[in-house]
């Protein structure tokens, strides 16, 4: 498959799982007024397991067989974007003071730019 293919998987696949993550977010806040940390964990958590099937099926298309190999690593590569994003939020928030909402759309770009690397070059390369 083509590179740009592929990236334009990741992009549509990404803007869902953006929104998975912003509905999540937005309800956690705004009609359940939990703080926008917890908030941040559970959207970013709800988006995974979709993140997880059309990654391995769609983008990156590794096949059957390999769970036992991807699921790790996956999560070491989701552990590492969700930090960088997680870092990138307290970071915005608690000292830029930037606006939480647009903190939490900001940090979507951080995961899935770290997210997208770790996923091609460890979890699903060929």
């Amino acid at each position: 498959m083509k590179e740009s293919v592929r990236v334009l998987r990741f992009v549509l696949v990404g803007t869902l799982n953006a929104l998975i993550t912003a509905i999540v977010i937005g309800v956690l806040m705004d009609v359940l007024d939990c703080n926008y940390l917890w908030s941040n964990v559970a959207g970013y958590v709800a988006a995974l397991i979709n993140n997880f099937f059309w990654s391995k099926y769609w983008i990156f298309s590794s096949g059957n067989g390999q769970f036992k190999k991807e699921i790790p690593l996956f999560m070491v590569a989701f552990g590492c974007a969700y930090g960088a994003q997680f870092l990138s939020l307290l970071m915005m928030v608690e000292v830029a003071d930037v606006n939480e909402y647009l903190a939490q759309f900001l940090g979507l770009f951080v995961y899935g730019a770290v997210n997208f690397m770790m996923n091609k070059k460890i979890t699903f390369r060929h």
